[in-house]
Formats: structure tokens, C-alpha cells, sequence
């Protein structure tokens, strides 16, 4: 006979269960990093609570960049391509996990107001010491692959060639990461402010050349 869980006689979803005391369980000294959802998601408790793993953002995703990630629920895997802001992945999602503002009106009346923002996310990119071209050996592959310019090279003494990120620029698309021979580039989630309005329009532009 199964133990019973509390007075509560609501069926408790192991899936999401075991992804809260994975990832919000841990002790308070342990750093804990938030899986990148697909761009436009809800906030992140939103987005667990709203998800019904229907896996449509996945077969939406023609980069094929969506993936099952922790728990069954959609994470960006930025090593499989690039994200082009196509928006299909939000259009796909009847729950209303994944929105943006056009389709924004559709969603369910059990869920909180929709807050629409004009960015897909907010994420930096960071390059660690494992980049070639700070140990001196030419490649530039990331600067090449970033159509926002948001990446260039500064040149210093022994013929070092310093990456830069402009934060300000960059618009989270990933193109960068999968390219790099060394694995040094990564995609975190923004600890400051989001981005100005001169990424929107980036963003906005490659979405219009998509529809």
C-alpha cells in the first residue's frame, strides 16, 4: 500500500517533483544554473508549472536546437546550431510555456497575465581561457559566425588576440558556440539589465526576413 502524501488528494507529477528537489533541493551554499528554455519562455516557475512536455517545440524547431533536457521539459542546446528567432516554437505552444506577443491572446485564462517582452531571453555570452586566439594561435571563428558584430579581437603583446564581448550587442543567438574548435564559448543568463533597443530591432529584422 503506497504511503500518503500529506491531507492532499491532487496526484503529484513525479517528473517535476524530482526536477524541483534536483534543482531548487540543493543546499543553499551550492551554485545552481538555470537550464536556457526556448526563447520567449515564461519566467522559470512559470514556464515547469504551464510545460506539458507535448514536445511540439521540438518538432517546431527546424535548427533543431530544442531539446528533452532535466525532467522531460525543452532546453536550448546551443551546441546543435543557432537559434534564428523564428518564433515557432511559441506559436506551437497551446499552454502558453513558450509566447510571444502575437500569439499572446490565446492563452489559457488559468494562467497569470502574460508579461510579453521584447526580447526572447537575456543572455551573455562568455568565452573562457581555453579560446586559441588568447593563447596566441590565429582563429576567429566566433567574430566570423556573429552577425551582430557583437565579437571582436584586441590585439596585445606576444601577437594575443583578446576576444571582446559587446554584452549590448549580443543577441543570444548561440551561432557562436557550436563553431568553436576549443569549446570556450558558453551562453549564461544575463545578471543585468536587458538589452537595448538597437538588439530588438537585430532580433525583429531576422524575424521579418523568416516570415
Amino acid at each position: 500500500m503506497g504511503k500518503t502524501l500529506g491531507k492532499s488528494s491532487k496526484p503529484v507529477s513525479l517528473s517535476r517533483r524530482a526536477l524541483f528537489q534536483g534543482r531548487f533541493g540543493a543546499s543553499a551554499n551550492a551554485a545552481v544554473v538555470a537550464p536556457i528554455r526556448p526563447p520567449w519562455s515564461r519566467q522559470e516557475t512559470q514556464f515547469i508549472d504551464a510545460c506539458t512536455q507535448c514536445d511540439k517545440c521540438l518538432s517546431a524547431c527546424d535548427e533543431g536546437i530544442v531539446i528533452r533536457g532535466a525532467g522531460g521539459y525543452p532546453e536550448i542546446d546551443f551546441q546543435r546550431g543557432e537559434c534564428t528567432f523564428c518564433g515557432d516554437c511559441a506559436k506551437v505552444c497551446t499552454p502558453g510555456a513558450i509566447f510571444f506577443q502575437k500569439c499572446d491572446q490565446d492563452l489559457p485564462q488559468q494562467l497569470p497575465p502574460a508579461l510579453p517582452s521584447a526580447l526572447p531571453w537575456s543572455l551573455d555570452a562568455k568565452i573562457s581561457s581555453a579560446c586559441l586566439s588568447a593563447k596566441a594561435i590565429t582563429c576567429r571563428v566566433c567574430g566570423d559566425r556573429c552577425d551582430a558584430r557583437a565579437i571582436r579581437f584586441q590585439l596585445s603583446v606576444g601577437g594575443i588576440a583578446d576576444p571582446i564581448i559587446d554584452q549590448t550587442a549580443c543577441t543570444g543567438c548561440g551561432a557562436c558556440v557550436a563553431p568553436c574548435p576549443v569549446n570556450a564559448v558558453v551562453l549564461i543568463h544575463s545578471q543585468v539589465a536587458p538589452r537595448p533597443h538597437g538588439v530588438v530591432e537585430v532580433i525583429h529584422s531576422q524575424m521579418e526576413e523568416l516570415s
